[in-house]
């Protein structure tokens, strides 16, 4: 079989792995292919679409409203008309009200959070038309009001004041560290410090206050914050990308150790029932091997095996941190352990072909925890900025594709024929329990392409057979030496038993005293006592 056709279930073109816009941007499969950019700009165009037929049915629900109002008021005396006047007024400075909101939430350089209006007391019409029409109004004066706009430092003092359930709470200690890290961090920025920290604690606020929104509406929140302080950011340093990228990096870390609780794993999505089906998937995977996968890594070379072990541990790791940053840094580093590996085996650099199967082979090895909530954190929450280019998106790309690959894998990607892969699925039979007859000889004259792993295990296998041999040996002396023990404890009581009968045991008084006779023992005068003479 050649090199190609052992190849075809795994490779994947680098190509695929950009943004299908063309923008040149990593893409991902979450994304439908996209990548943020472009993922962000198609959702927005939907969600406006989305928006302006809500409106246009919460206005067309609105005018028969004020038809029905009027016909019911149609019925009564004249005087009622300046009554209902003052209510037409109302009615069209509550729709400019909400024609203004709409503006203010299309207009991405906003920066003060919108007032609330008063609310008023509108006459109840019966009918349920009416009632679903005020729901949906209220729906969309809600849906109106962005929780991501900065508020001004007034209403961040104000705020202050009564802080929410989730700054009141006692913090752990790493999100006390953190806090503390960042505010160090931004006393060297001064004036403009102070202005990001006002900003970032006004978003957590906010956002404590909007539980009930799902993963996309939270995402959407988290991404416009960034893109306003970064723009913001970015008039501040003059175009200065690498302070920007720096000051970003705190300010994600930040928020997103004080959100972690409340944005990781939503119980508005279905992430944790996918975990459970990814671990399980990759359970059932067990029984695959190098060799299937075509992975260019050879485990017998202690460097290489530390490489896998330290891979292995780094994936794992990823479920332990907090920030997105953090966890991508995770997947880098388990990457880069990747790449090594490849180059000792191979003695020269790394492709794209052999890292993409690596690491589908230590995913399966390590079946990391609560693999595809993290992917999805990092999706929605981390700067799109190393999501799109760097190292950090493109080794987040890749593992994406081998938790696709996984998810899809079949007796075509792994070379073997649809018989084989269900009974090792299913657990009937595995790749390595074969007869010993077919097993490949150890030593350079024997097995033929077998890798030293394998024929390591297959003499190991032997000697198991040997010893279970053996064991059975030893198990059959030591019952007859049991039954030899028995037998021996028989006759000898036996033996005992004879010799009492032959001679039976007598039982003799005991012989009197010397003296127990004489009656004239009163008469004897008394011992000597031992006396003692002082010189």
């Amino acid at each position: 079989m050649s090199q190609k056709s052992e190849r075809r279930g795994i490779h994947v073109d680098q190509s695929e792995l950009l943004c299908k816009k063309g923008c040149g941007y990593y893409g991902n499969a979450a994304w439908q292919g996209l990548c943020s950019k472009c993922w962000r700009e198609e959702y927005q165009r939907a969600r406006q679409k989305q928006i302006q037929e809500d409106w246009a049915l919460a206005e067309k629900l609105q005018r028969e409203e004020e038809a029905a109002y009027a016909s019911s008021q149609g019925a009564q005396s004249q005087p009622s008309l300046t009554p209902f006047s003052k209510f037409e007024e109302k009615k069209t400075n509550e729709k400019t009200r909400k024609v203004t909101t709409v503006k203010k939430f299309f207009s991405p350089s906003s920066r003060t959070a919108p007032k609330k209006a008063p609310c008023e007391k509108v006459e109840k019409v019966s009918g349920a038309r009416e009632r679903h029409g005020e729901a949906l109004l209220r729906d969309l004066r809600g849906m109106f009001t962005q929780p991501w706009e900065m508020m001004s430092p007034t209403e961040e003092s104000h705020e202050g004041k009564t802080p929410s359930p989730s700054i009141s709470r006692q913090s752990s200690i790493e999100t006390d560290r953190v806090s503390r890290d960042f505010v160090d961090f931004l006393k060297n920025l001064q004036k403009p410090g102070r202005e990001i920290h006002k900003q970032c604690r006004a978003f957590i606020e906010n956002m404590a206050n909007k539980k009930d929104l799902g993963a996309d509406e939270l995402s959407e929140c988290v991404q416009d914050f960034y893109q306003n302080m970064s723009d913001r950011l970015m008039t501040h340093f003059k175009g200065s990308t690498e302070r920007v990228e720096r000051v970003m990096d705190q300010v994600e870390k930040y928020i997103m150790t004080r959100l972690y609780k409340n944005v990781f794993c939503p119980e508005t999505t279905d992430d944790e029932k996918k975990d459970l089906a990814t671990q399980h998937r990759i359970r059932a995977l067990h029984w695959v091997t190098i060799e299937m996968l075509c992975v260019p890594v050879d485990e017998e070379i202690p460097e290489v095996s530390d490489n896998v072990v330290k891979a292995i541990t780094d994936v794992i790791e990823m479920d332990s941190k907090r920030v997105p940053r953090d966890k991508l840094a995770c997947i880098t580093r388990c990457s880069k352990h990747i790449f090594n590996a490849i180059k000792i085996t191979k003695n020269e650099p790394a492709s794209a072909d052999d890292f993409l199967p690596t690491l589908i082979y230590i995913v399966l090895k390590a079946n990391p925890p609560r693999l595809q909530s993290n992917i999805q954190y990092i999706t929605r929450f981390c700067n799109p900025s190393r999501l799109m280019t760097g190292e950090d998106g493109y080794y987040f790309t890749n593992l994406c594709c081998a938790v696709a690959f996984i998810e899809k894998l079949d007796a075509q990607s792994l070379n073997l024929s649809a018989e084989d892969f269900e009974r090792y699925m299913s657990g009937q039979a595995s790749p390595r329990k074969q007869e010993p007859e077919l097993w490949p000889q150890a030593g350079p004259g024997g097995g033929g392409g077998s890798s030293p792993g394998l024929t390591q295990v297959y003499q190991s296998l032997d000697l198991l057979t040997g010893l279970e041999a053996r064991q059975e040996r030893v198990l059959e002396g030591a019952r007859g030496l049991e039954s030899d023990l028995i037998s021996w404890q028989e006759s000898v009581e036996r033996e005992v038993q004879e010799i009492l009968e032959k001679y039976p045991l007598e039982i003799r008084t005991p012989a009197s005293a010397i003296d127990s006779d004489n009656v004239e023992n009163d008469r004897l005068p008394p011992p000597l006592q031992p006396q003692v003479f002082v010189g």
